[in-house]
């Protein structure tokens, strides 16, 4: 069994988000429109802001290591899960902070244990229910440092 460091699962959570954002959006199927495409001139174009670009879609395997990598939020509580999600997502500490009304270091502190959690079990242990979430911390530290 493959040990797991809290950077791998950063990385794989991170690249799930990303990926979550490049599926195309959800649209109501059956509905079309009958009226003709609009012609645009060079006068309707003038002063026009361009065309955002979009990013690619993602492959089968970045889809496939996504849909791995959700459920392991489903081994934190509700509202770490939620925290760690919305850092995966890129969301600012400060609006973190603000969202779930605790401290810059009470969400940094949230933010390395779930990772750590969710390291431990995909290595094949048992996060200790009587230990504090800074030992949990401190020995996933421990772990990927003795590598």
């Amino acid at each position: 069994m493959a040990e797991w460091t809290r950077e791998q699962v950063e990385e794989r959570l991170i690249e799930a988000a990303d990926v979550m954002k490049r599926l195309p959006e959800v649209r109501v199927q059956g509905y079309f429109s009958l009226w003709p495409a609009i012609r645009e001139s060079f006068a309707d174009r003038v002063g026009a802001e361009p065309k955002r670009l979009k990013r690619p879609t993602p492959t089968r395997e970045a889809i496939d290591r996504m849909d791995e990598a959700l459920p392991w939020l489903q081994w934190l509580e509700a509202e770490d899960a939620k925290l760690v999600w919305a850092r995966v997502q890129g969301t600012p500490w400060k609006a973190i902070c603000w969202r779930f009304g605790i401290s810059r270091v009470t969400a940094c502190r949230r933010y390395a244990y779930g990772l750590s959690v969710i390291a431990w079990r995909l290595s094949g242990r048992r996060v200790p229910a009587k230990r504090s979430r800074r030992f949990v911390i401190d020995a996933s530290r421990r772990l990927s440092s003795a590598k």
